[in-house]
């Protein structure tokens, strides 16, 4: 009679059971150290949808002061880079813009869809993504982040929506047009949104870095 020792049998190594063990102890290990970082990004998705949301109910908002209306949108947007930071607030903006060309009637005045995307008004809404992108960038830079400092920054980015703003909108109407039409009736609404960003920017700022830090 020859007898087999079990423990040499093809397939079955010794440490069979024990190196089992040990991979999914490095299985749990590896899910584990993944976790945070899970969570880390669904975070920022929560956060990035809240805020276009966020942008998207400001727009509705109009408040007659002179001539033309002045809306929630730009303040929306400008808060987007001080809460969220240079990129996950031109993210933001990004996605409300895609809410709206899906049909959300997130845009000024309840108007939705590719058209306005494509109307007169169309560089002031992408103007909007680099403003953002910029505001947030320098609030991270200001470490005061003084009323005159964020005002500064502010009015940078406004410039940026304007610029972008009256450059498509002059194939509408012409560069003779384009100022007195698609700038001037919105410099006491804007300077006037600057004013109210620029106060609370510290709060903000101090809220999306609480908001940051729990990730």
């Amino acid at each position: 009679m020859t007898l087999h020792n079990p423990e040499s049998r093809k397939g079955l190594p010794s440490n069979g059971i024990l190196g089992y063990d040990a991979r999914m102890t490095q299985t749990g290990q590896s899910l584990a150290g993944a976790a945070p970082g899970l969570d880390t990004r669904v975070a920022d998705a929560v956060r990035i949808v809240l805020v276009s949301l966020a942008i998207g109910v400001l727009a509705r908002i109009s408040v007659l002061i002179g001539p033309v209306p002045i809306t929630g949108q730009t303040l929306g947007v400008l808060a987007a880079g001080i809460v969220l930071g240079p990129r996950r607030g031109a993210l933001a903006v990004l996605l409300y813009l895609a809410q709206g060309a899906s049909g959300a009637p997130v845009f000024a005045g309840g108007t939705f869809g590719f058209a306005v995307l494509a109307g007169p008004t169309a560089g002031y809404l992408i103007g909007f993504v680099p403003a953002a992108f910029v505001v947030g960038a320098l609030a991270e830079r200001l470490s005061k982040k003084s009323v005159w400092q964020m005002s500064l920054a502010l009015s940078l980015g406004t410039a940026i929506v304007y610029l972008c703003g009256a450059a498509w909108l002059s194939r509408f109407v012409g560069w003779d047009r384009t100022v007195a039409l698609g700038i001037t009736p919105f410099v006491l609404g804007d300077a006037l949104k600057i004013g109210i960003v620029a106060l609370a920017a510290p709060a903000i700022a101090s809220f999306g870095s609480r908001s940051r830090s729990r990730r």
